[in-house]
C-alpha cells in the first residue's frame, strides 16, 4: 500500500498521493516486500525442496575476473580508463585550467562528459583515427566548452565555446545543487520532510538519492530573476530519501551560476 505523509497543509492532491509538507512535498513509495529476500519465500523453498527430492544438484556460480583492459582501444572500442585520463589531461591545459571555474567555485572547468567521437567522413575502417569529444562547463563565463582530441597524436583538433547551451548535469553538479538547497532557508521543507521520514537531520547530499533536470526560463516567468536560467545553469531537483520516500522540491530552482535558490511563482 502507499503511505502518504501530509503534515502542514492537510490536503492531498487527488490521484497522485502527494501531500504538501512545508515548502516540500513528500511522496511515499511502495518498497519491495521482504518475501524471498533471504531465499525462504514459499515459491523458492518449494522449488528447492522439489529439486532436492529429485536428487538435482545446483552448481555454484563462478565469478570470473574481467579481462585486462588495454591502455588504448582500437576502432570503435569504448574509451579505456587510461584514454579517459589522458584525454582530460590534454584537453585542460594550464591556460584553460587557470582561466575557468567549476561548479564549486574552484579553478578549472567542470567536466560533463567524455565520449568517443564519431568518425570523420564516415570512416569506419579498423585503423581509422580514434578521437574523443570532451565537454566542460565554465562557470566563470557560463559557457559550454567542447574539445575534440586525436587519441593517436595527442592533439586538440578543435574547440568550440557556446553560450546558452545546457547539456545534462553531472553528478558533481547535482551534489552542489543539493548542498545549496540544504543550506538555504527555502530548503527548510526538504529538511523537515527528511526528519519526518528518517528521524535524522539532513546535512549532506549523501543522505539522499538525487536526480533532476536542467531548468530553462519561459517568457513571463516569476520571479523575474529566473529569466537568466538558460544562460545561467539552473536545475530542479528530484530528491529521494535512501530506502524511503521521494520529496517533491520541483517548485524550487537552484541557479548554480549565481549560487542562489529561488521559489517558482513567488515575487
Amino acid at each position: 500500500m502507499r503511505r502518504t505523509v501530509h503534515r502542514h497543509l492537510g490536503k492531498v492532491v487527488a490521484g497522485a498521493a502527494i501531500a504538501v509538507a512545508g515548502t516540500a512535498v513528500m511522496v511515499a513509495v511502495t518498497l519491495p516486500g521482504t518475501a524471498g529476500a533471504d531465499g525462504t519465500a514459499d515459491g523458492a523453498a518449494g522449488a528447492g525442496q522439489q529439486g532436492q527430492g529429485q536428487g538435482d544438484v545446483v552448481p555454484q556460480a563462478v565469478v570470473e575476473r574481467a579481462p585486462a583492459e588495454g591502455a588504448r582501444g582500437t576502432g570503435r572500442d569504448p574509451l579505456t580508463d587510461d584514454e579517459l585520463k589522458r584525454v582530460e589531461k590534454i584537453a585542460v591545459d594550464p591556460p584553460m585550467f587557470g582561466a575557468t571555474q567549476n561548479v564549486a567555485g574552484g579553478r578549472g572547468p567542470q567536466r560533463l562528459s567524455v565520449d568517443l567521437a564519431e568518425p570523420e567522413n564516415g570512416d569506419t575502417a579498423p585503423d581509422a583515427p580514434r578521437r574523443a569529444e570532451v565537454a566542460f562547463y565554465d562557470y566563470k563565463d557560463d559557457a559550454l566548452v567542447t574539445k575534440t582530441v586525436n587519441l593517436a597524436t595527442g592533439r586538440v583538433e578543435s574547440t568550440t565555446r557556446q553560450h546558452g547551451v545546457q547539456p545534462p548535469l553531472s553528478r558533481a553538479e547535482f551534489d552542489e545543487a543539493t548542498k545549496l538547497l540544504i543550506a538555504d532557508p527555502l530548503g527548510a521543507g526538504l529538511k523537515a520532510d527528511f526528519k519526518d521520514a528518517t528521524g535524522d537531520v539532513l546535512t549532506s547530499p549523501g543522505q539522499l538519492l538525487v536526480n533532476g533536470a536542467v531548468y530553462r526560463a519561459t517568457p513571463g516567468v516569476r520571479p523575474e530573476r529566473l529569466a537568466a536560467c538558460g544562460d545561467h545553469r539552473c536545475v530542479r531537483l528530484f530528491p529521494k530519501v535512501r530506502n524511503g520516500p521521494w520529496i517533491d522540491a520541483r517548485h524550487l530552482v537552484i541557479d548554480l551560476s549565481d549560487r542562489t535558490v529561488v521559489a517558482l511563482g513567488r515575487g
